[in-house]
Formats: structure tokens, sequence, C-alpha cells
């Protein structure tokens, strides 16, 4: 049973956030009680399942990683900080830790080749950084689409060789950016990198549908976690960029994470290869 509980929120750190966006207008009372009590769904395709997520010491990836834990799944949760992934084990002791630099590409396919067989795979690990596209250093650039991309790339390499020649299939989701799908200032870098997942994304699910493995991403706007609100500190910048989401909010963790674990199960099980903003409607508005 996946149960959404006021409970389960205290545990994850989101309550406190979720007073703050209450308290700052971004939640209506009524969507907080939501939130808090009346979101439940089942989910039992997770049980004993083997399930792999990146860049999930902090953030949308460890809310993702404890999910997964909560709902049954053998979670490897792929990190390059040790102080996170010892908070996270901390946190939830069954989640097996390693620590790795998935910019390596040799390393990281011999690391994901020893952990073994894997059903769900969560690309989240990324990197970003706020460059005029005239500034821009080969290193910057290199950089973001080495983490974004192209370790993705690698790391689902490994895990789909894996299911096809189980011949299990398996469920992969990207998690990209609504940078990935339209362009703002100082995005040239990490707009370009999530699109290229997002291309990824179609691809795999193009060529690994048959062999019964499914591929979608979601793309978050602004995503009101710790380090996101370190972001948009300056209230006009703020409310600028909240003008333009028509439900007036920014996202939540938990936004990113209940469409992640719905496209890994199998009540998605006919959804492949789609682009998902998780974006209150932003993309569609025309100012």
């Amino acid at each position: 049973m996946f149960v959404y509980s006021l409970k389960s929120f205290v545990t994850s750190g989101v309550s406190s956030r979720l007073k703050r966006c209450l308290s700052r207008g971004f939640l209506t009372s009524q969507q907080t009680q939501c939130f808090g009590t009346a979101c439940t769904m089942e989910y039992e395709d997770f049980k004993d399942k083997r399930a792999l997520v990146t860049g999930a010491g902090k953030g949308i990836g460890r809310a993702i990683a404890v999910k997964l834990a909560n709902l049954g799944a053998q979670v490897y949760a792929i990190s390059r900080t040790q102080t996170d992934l010892d908070s996270l084990k901390q946190q939830v002791p069954s989640i097996d830790t390693r620590l790795l630099d998935i910019s390596d590409w040799d390393i990281t396919r011999k690391a994901v080749e020893d952990i073994g067989p894997i059903d769900f795979l969560v690309n989240n690990a990324a990197v970003i950084k706020r460059t005029p596209f005239l500034e821009v250093t080969k290193e910057e650039l290199d950089d973001q689409h080495t983490i974004n991309f192209r370790a993705a790339f690698n790391i689902t390499q490994v895990v789909t060789r894996g299911m096809v020649s189980r011949g299990t299939g398996g469920v992969i989701v990207n998690v990209g950016s609504i940078s990935g799908i339209r362009t703002t200032n100082n995005r040239s870098c990490y707009g370009t990198s999530k699109a290229a997942l997002n291309m990824l994304t179609m691809s795999l699910a193009h060529e690994l549908g048959p062999k019964k493995i499914r591929a979608n991403s979601v793309n978050p706007t602004v995503v009101w976690t710790n380090m996101g609100e370190g972001g948009w500190k300056d209230p006009k910048l703020k409310a600028a960029a909240m003008a333009k989401i028509p439900i007036g909010r920014f996202a939540l963790e938990d936004d990113v994470v209940n469409a992640t674990i719905y496209l890994l199960s199998e009540k998605s099980s006919m959804i492949n290869g789609v682009i998902l903003p998780i974006d209150g409607g932003m993309i569609n508005s025309y100012l």
C-alpha cells in the first residue's frame, strides 16, 4: 500500500516545506490536506524488485530512493558525496549506498555491472551552472553534458543490456527539466544537456520497447527543495518565475516523486516515450 500520510512527510522532511509553501501562498489549504491525508494509491509493483537511483544523496533523487525503499524495492543509491550517503543509510538502512563519480565512463560501467540485475532505473544525477552563453567555457560545457547526459547514457546501456539478456524487461525514468523543453537565460549548457536526455528517452522507448523495456522522462519546473529555495531568494525573480505558472506555485519534491513512481509502475504500462512536464501548465502559457 502506497499511502501518503502526515507521518511520512515528517519523516522525509517534506512537512516543513509544505508549511512554508502554505504560509507563502504556494499551496492552498485544500492542496496541503491532499498531500497530507487524501492522496492514497496502491503500488505492489516494487516489492522484492531492484531499483537503481543516481544522484540519490539529496533532493529529488533521495526522495525517490526513499519512496522506492518504502514500497518494498531493494534500492541501490549512487552519489559522489559520502556524507549524503551516510545520512541516507541512517534514514533507511535497507538502501544499498554506492559512492561513485559517474563522470568516469569506465569506472561507472564496472560499478553498475557489479550491482547486478536492475528492474527500475532512475537517472536523476545532474549539475547546473547558470552562465551566459558568451561566457561558457569548454570545461563547463563538458561537465554538464558529461553528468546530465553522457553518464545517463552510459548507465542506461549497462542496465538495459542486462534487462535484455535476462528477457525480463524493465522501466527507466530519466529526470529531465523544463529547461530541456523551453529555454531561458543562462541555460545553454544545462538546457541542451536535458534536451539530449529527453531525446535519449524517446530513442530508448522506440528501440527497447519491443524488448519489454519502457522509458519516460519527468521534466519539472523550479522544485522547492532546500537547494531550490536558495536559488530563488530574489523576491522579484521568484515572483516573475511563479507568474508564468498557471497554478501559482513551484513544484515540490513529491510532485516529481509521485510522477516518477507512477511511470515506473505497471499502472503506466502503456506509457512509453513520454516527455512529461511537471510545471503546473507553464509551457502551455503564451505569456
